[in-house]
């Protein structure tokens, strides 16, 4: 099917298709933007294709071909630092401008947070009412899409719930009737992978490498029973479901496809099997498809989680007229990193050949870093910091990181800094989600979108506590479970009296018919300011507040955890719509229910920064430091055993080795300034200290013909001294 460009399409059907999206989608705009947007973005991208490849506003020579090639499928080698969401956004304008709505444009990303920053910036270019069109997800947040209007067609109820990590343990727990969450957890681990491969309950058994994972298999299948059961799915499920309707369905795969008329997927070295399959499934017949892959082989760090460097070879092999382009002009880093960067990389095996490089000049040497043990480690760290800011007083706190392999190596680097009166956050910190007083509401919430969902049912009835014991519960899922009910609707059984005394009844009813009233309430309520009263109600109903003053003994605890309600009832009062105000005006966004609000929680995987960012050392993961950037950066623990890592149960195989040094570069190609590196002596193990022998990789960026050795000790002495001298020329003149 050709798409005609948009100066020409109009007529009859145009029209009625404009007038059947307003009835759909009743206090929205439009889809196509209005012409003097379309003139904007016209100009914005022919500005940047006429700019200097230097300018801040310009395409290099390689973006620009990228971000042209539409005729077949393309691979872009995206380097770090080498501007791919800049490459990614400017496709999105181009296709349009080929004659795409936005609304055909799907844009896949891994996080929520990458998410948002892309329609951010395609906001810049296109306008806010074409950005709102664009199909920019994470995978997770399409699959519930795909599910929520073609679920029915795997037998999935609408109004299905999504079940997060802890929800997932406590069914696992007991499908497989134990207590003992750490088996619980290996269990969820080990299923979680299969699904990941494409794996289901009837050939997990064939996978099962020992007899720990066929008890994994058969807890598998009871697990996928209780699912069905509860109209649930998992995280895992919101991948696989979707690629089992597209493969199951033709009449859904030509809706996906016909939908989709290009698609571009973000850190694509990051996606595992089902992934890989589920891309396959939207842009159909090889010859035909259209789409771009935006990835880098050298930062594929996710293996242990799934994810396989096996796409990246798939790609050429299953779509003949692929394009590969590389950008290998990197915008972030001095030359001296990139070299060391290149020289550690280049010893893992290449599927696609490329070298970062850079027009930021050669900059400070990598420094290498010997400390005697941790403590020393963390101190010499800090004392860099000192020394950079002393130097620098535009340096912020905020413009350094310490990155390390594994999360037990913060805890000395925050007794240091918070000796120094340094302030620092950890990365990767408790998601707001993840708090108890959120999980505790959105299993409210969970509950009112589908009232088979059991785990959410236990943690409403409980909580706040009702006089509705574990006695209680017991016999209310037992009588659910000979009926093959829900506990919600097994309470109002008529034969329920069987199970439970009347008192207990009498509980159980007021409850689910408080549940079922602020369903209705919900169902019926929209807009932001009708939703928040609404909440707000909810929780004095519940008296939630006085439960959690009743939990906390400290009363700056429990009303910081009463400010976390607060924020989530105007979080998803915001999302129910309604009249706001933006720059430009007051418009009209769509008008939502709170029930409708509700269905789409689960998938939140983390809630975006609020506030300003605060000026603060950032520690984190080198895992969670992938995507970011900081002027300067500290790899801490760059020893054998930590980096690449190694437990003594594990072969270092050369897959893994491939990983680990994968891992390495991330971690170098963080920095923009200056790079230290720095290695221990002697490192503990356990309880035990032993020998620290250098990683291997420090050897393999070939610093040695140049090392730098750095002694802050007296680069502190001497910085002492100064402010010293400084002070004193200061100080107002004593009298004579």
């Amino acid at each position: 099917m050709i798409v005609a460009p948009a100066a020409v399409r109009g007529g009859r059907a145009s029209r009625a298709a404009t007038r059947a999206r307003r009835r759909a989608e009743p206090g929205r705009f439009p889809v196509r933007p209005d012409p003097s947007c379309r003139m904007a973005e016209s100009r914005i991208l022919n500005e940047a294709l006429q700019a200097p490849a230097a300018a801040p506003s310009g395409l290099n020579k390689a973006q620009m071909e990228a971000v042209h090639h539409l005729d077949s499928p393309c691979l872009v080698l995206a380097g770090a630092g080498s501007g791919k969401t800049r490459v990614i956004t400017f496709k999105i304008v181009r296709l349009m401008q080929s004659g795409l709505e936005p609304r055909q444009i799907a844009a896949i990303t891994f996080t929520n947070k990458a998410s948002q920053e892309m329609r951010e910036r395609a906001k810049a270019l296109v306008g806010g009412r074409a950005a709102k069109e664009l199909a920019i997800s994470t995978f997770h947040s399409l699959g519930v899409r795909m599910l929520r209007e073609d679920g029915r067609r795997l037998g999935l109820k609408e109004q299905f719930s999504i079940l997060d990590a802890d929800d997932v343990l406590g069914v696992l727990r007991d499908a497989g009737g134990t207590t003992d969450s750490a088996l619980a957890r290996r269990w969820q681990w080990t299923i979680s992978l299969w699904k990941n491969m494409g794996l289901t309950s009837d050939s997990a058994p064939a996978a099962a490498k020992d007899d720990d994972e066929l008890v994994a298999a058969r807890v598998m299948k009871l697990y996928e029973e209780r699912l069905a059961s509860y109209s649930a799915v998992d995280f895992d499920d919101l991948i696989g479901l979707p690629l089992k309707l597209l493969q199951k369905d033709a009449e859904a795969r030509a809706k996906w496809q016909g939908l989709f008329r290009h698609v571009l997927v973000d850190e694509y070295q990051d996606t595992n099997a089902v992934q890989y399959e589920l891309l396959k499934q939207l842009v159909g017949d090889p010859e035909r498809a259209r789409f771009t892959a935006v990835g880098d082989d050298d930062q594929s760090i996710y293996g242990w989680r799934g994810a396989t460097i096996e796409n990246l070879k798939r790609l050429p092999a299953e779509y003949p007229t692929l394009k590969v382009i590389p950008l290998e002009q990197n915008y972030r880093s001095t030359s001296a990193i990139l070299r060391a960067a290149n020289e550690v990389i280049a010893l893992n095996p290449k599927i696609f050949p490329k070298k970062l490089w850079s027009q930021h000049g050669e900059g400070d040497p990598v420094r290498v870093v010997e400390c005697d043990g941790e403590e020393h480690e963390a101190e010499r760290a800090v004392t860099r910091i000192q020394a950079i800011r002393a130097q620098d007083p535009r340096a912020t706190f905020a413009d350094f990181a310490i990155l390390y392999r594994a999360n037990h190596q913060s805890r000395i680097f925050e007794q240091k800094l918070r000796a120094a009166q340094i302030p620092y956050k950890v990365s990767g910190g408790q998601s707001f989600f993840d708090r108890a007083e959120i999980k505790d509401l959105c299993a409210w919430l969970r509950l009112i979108v589908n009232q088979d969902d059991d785990p959410a049912f236990l943690r409403a009835v409980t909580t706040p506590k009702r006089g509705i014991g574990h006695t209680t519960l017991g016999g209310l899922s037992e009588f659910a479970g000979k009926w093959r009910v829900s506990m919600f609707e097994a309470l109002f059984q008529e034969s329920l009296g069987t199970a439970l005394k009347s008192k207990a009844i009498d509980g159980l009813h007021e409850f689910g018919r408080y549940v079922n009233e602020f369903q209705h309430k919900a169902k019926t309520t929209s807009g932001n300011e009708d939703a928040k009263a609404l909440l707000m109600d909810w929780l004095k109903d519940i008296a939630y507040e006085q439960h959690l003053y009743d939990l906390e003994d400290s009363e700056k605890a429990a009303a910081g955890r009463w400010s976390n309600v607060m924020d989530f009832v105007d979080w998803v009062a915001k999302r129910c719509g309604g009249e706001i105000t933006q720059e430009g005006g007051t418009f009209e966004s769509e008008r939502k229910t709170v029930l409708e609000v509700a269905q789409s929680i689960s998938v939140i995987l983390s809630l975006a920064e609020r506030g300003e960012e605060q000026d603060q050392v950032v520690l984190s993961t080198l895992h969670a430091s992938k995507g970011l950037e900081w002027p300067h950066v500290v790899l801490a623990g760059v020893n054998e055993g930590l980096l690449p890592f190694r437990s003594d149960t594990e072969e270092m195989t050369p897959e893994r080795l491939h990983e680990e040094r994968r891992l390495m570069y991330v971690g170098i190609t963080r920095a923009q300034k200056t790079l230290a590196v720095s290695t221990l002596r002697r490192r503990k193990k356990g309880r035990d200290t032993v020998a620290g022998v250098p990683s291997r990789f420090i050897a393999e960026m070939k610093l040695h013909e140049a090392k730098t050795q750095e002694d802050p000790r007296e680069r502190l002495k001497r910085l002492r001294e100064e402010l010293a001298a400084k002070k004193a020329a200061e100080a107002p003149p004593t009298s004579p």
